[in-house]
């Protein structure tokens, strides 16, 4: 004899919008320094991220004007990674939540 299962019963999903803490991206960020030519940031985000060059200079100018630019997000493990990555180019940036 062939025992009969029966499907879970229907739930409502969480109300949208509410992201864990967990689920979060981490921000990568840029900061500002009066030494570094704004050539060489541009030539740095081009490298390690892949911008094309509208999008790396844009972003160098946010550095530039603003102080500080996020530059990506994403988990954290690739954060950290990138921000190594621009502290060998001499890049000051730091890893940070939203």
């Amino acid at each position: 004899m062939v025992e009969q299962v029966s499907a879970p019963e229907r739930t409502e999903a969480p109300a949208g919008g509410e992201a864990s803490a967990h689920d979060r991206p981490w921000e990568v960020v840029v900061w500002n320094d009066p030494v570094t030519l704004m050539s060489y940031v541009v030539f740095v985000l081009r490298r390690i991220f892949g911008y094309d060059e509208p999008t790396a200079t844009r972003l160098m100018l946010e550095v530039h004007h603003a102080g500080r630019a996020v530059v990506a997000s994403g988990p954290r493990e690739r954060a950290e990674i990138a921000v190594a990555q621009l502290h060998a180019h001499g890049l000051q940036a730091t890893v940070a939540r939203p």
